[in-house]
């Protein structure tokens, strides 16, 4: 098994629109190499792609967890559970994820979110 090789096929599938088939080239590699933040990341991003959202959850949670200061494993998670309509959960993490870093994309997930949630408080 070259891992590297199959690492570099994954990220072009990725890349061409296919999170499914880069998935099943990373997990065995996450496997492989647990402790590999990059892979395991890429892995996240093609769950989170490719709809399996308890799959991105999952990866997201042990990136975080080994490095809590992780600003865009806090956002994805973030944006995971928004698209798992998980809006609650969402927040502290999309805040978090603000509040390390400046960005766009993380500013209008966080606005997104709170929004929703001001519009639905009696839910």
């Amino acid at each position: 098994m070259d891992l590297l090789e199959d690492y570099r096929r994954a990220t072009f599938f990725f890349e061409s629109g296919d999170p499914l088939g880069a998935a099943k080239l990373l997990e065995p590699i996450v496997e492989a190499e647990p402790h590999n933040t990059a892979v395991r990341q890429l892995l996240a991003r093609a769950y989170f792609n490719s709809a399996q959202l308890n799959g991105a959850e999952a990866q997201l949670r042990v990136l975080i967890e080994h490095d809590p200061s992780d600003h865009y494993a806090h956002h994805v998670l973030g944006r995971t559970l928004e698209r798992a309509g998980r809006f609650r959960e969402a927040l502290p993490h999309l805040r978090l994820a603000a509040a390390m870093k400046t960005q766009t994309d993380y500013q209008e997930a966080l606005r997104r979110v709170e929004t929703w949630l001001g519009k639905n408080s009696a839910a």
